[in-house]
């Protein structure tokens, strides 16, 4: 767990995402991107031998592909998904800004750029010893973007949780008719926040 104050100042604790789970998370993301990277490598390859275009030509479409595909993906996924990559989403992860806020492009795009050198010309290793080393499981990409990993989906309970806090009888009749339908947005979800808190 981690403590994250937010820009209202309210601390928070927010759940890490352990290594066993990004690792997964990572696997997933990587199979895409192979996918993606020899079946659009592999077509441009063709349109491009096909098409009598000279081998320069060639190199360019496959180094602009390759790029798209290793740096554009991770980048664009999480900036539109709000943190989330394809392997982030299917194990219930999301990629924060250190203040608990969304991951930006900015932020998104750095992540990208350190996962070519610390995943892919390293094969994860400079990855593997950063988030090992570093508190909180942050690799090189997290560290200089400013952002980290939390698990959104947390194992469910076995035992039955009791409630937050009884009801006295004098007011159960009351909360059963109670009409809060008229409350502002704003002054609903603060009630909720402070509640949550308490």
């Amino acid at each position: 767990m981690a403590e994250v104050i937010t820009g209202e100042a309210v601390v928070i604790d927010v759940p890490f995402a352990r290594f066993p789970s990004r690792t997964l998370a990572l696997i997933i993301d990587i199979t895409i991107q192979l996918v993606l990277l020899f079946g659009l490598g592999g077509v441009a390859l063709a349109a491009g031998l096909g098409g009598g275009l000279d081998p320069a030509a060639v190199a360019a479409i496959s180094l602009t592909v390759s790029v798209l595909v290793i740096v554009g993906y991770p980048a664009l996924f999480e900036t539109l998904s709000r943190g989330r990559s394809l392997g982030k989403l299917a194990l219930g992860l999301r990629v924060v800004s250190d203040d608990g806020g969304p991951e930006r492009f900015r932020q998104a795009l750095m992540r990208a750029l350190l996962g070519v050198l610390e995943i892919w010309l390293t094969l994860g290793f400079l990855a593997l010893v950063t988030s090992l080393l570093s508190t909180g499981g942050k690799r090189l990409g997290d560290i200089f973007a400013g952002t980290f990993v939390i698990t959104e989906r947390m194992p469910g309970r076995l035992e039955p949780t009791a409630p937050m806090s009884a009801l006295p009888p004098v007011l159960a009749a009351w909360a059963a008719t109670a009409e809060l339908s008229g409350l502002a947005d704003a002054t609903a979800e603060a009630a909720r926040q402070y509640l949550t808190r308490y």
